[in-house]
């Protein structure tokens, strides 16, 4: 008798002493999940590679609150993207592939726009207008009151405007972080291509010369 309440005992004594530890694993995995919104620890960002880590010689992130953390990586994200478009056009701009306006404009990238007739300027205008407003919807606080001045949306994750049209999103929360931290490489890597390109144009007065007979 004695021996069947121990046999009886042993897997719930078993039971109870594993419990809190499975509980503990579970809210810790649970606390260790990315979360793209959550800008609390500055080093645990997107965009951070060895072997320099986190890199901020300049103390920029110092002694900022999570909003404005958040509006750096807008303004990285934001400018980084235009600076990838602007890579590219400079290259298709100069190599004549593009059959816009009859072939009729060429030389520099840098002086490109100027040649582009008046007309259209509307449609690039449009083509500018749409997504900065919509983004401003989606990711700002509506400014009615001083306190909402240059404040982004508490849940918004930055640079997210909701335009996945291909599904390239993943669902897997650190996929989703080593993905944004390719983005950010990339928009690094393009702002300084885009920069050095516009400083030569600038420089010597002619094209790149990267499709010179």
């Amino acid at each position: 008798m004695k021996l069947s309440f121990a046999l009886l005992a042993t897997p719930v004594a078993a039971f109870t002493a594993t419990r809190p530890k499975t509980f503990s694993s579970q809210l810790q995995a649970k606390a260790s999940v990315y979360d793209p919104s959550d800008f609390s620890d500055v080093e645990n960002l997107p965009g951070i590679l060895d072997p320099t880590g986190f890199f901020d010689p300049l103390g920029l992130s110092n002694d900022v609150t999570e909003s404005e953390l958040k509006r750096y990586r807008e303004a990285e994200l934001t400018h980084g993207r235009i600076a990838m478009l602007a890579s590219v056009g400079y290259l298709v701009g100069e190599s004549g592939a593009t059959p816009l306006f009859n072939g009729s404009i060429s030389g520099p990238a840098n002086d490109q726009f100027w040649q582009v007739p008046t007309g259209f300027w509307p449609v690039i205008l449009l083509f500018i207008a749409v997504p900065e407003t919509f983004r401003a919807l989606r990711g700002w606080m509506e400014p009615t009151v001083e306190e909402n001045y240059f404040q982004l949306r508490p849940g918004y994750i930055p640079g997210d405007i909701d335009f996945d049209p291909a599904g390239l999103r993943p669902e897997d929360p650190d996929e989703l972080k080593e993905m944004q931290t390719k983005e950010l490489q990339h928009a690094r890597l393009a702002m300084l291509a885009a920069a050095g390109m516009m400083a030569q144009e600038l420089q010597t007065g002619q094209s790149l010369g990267l499709f010179s007979s």
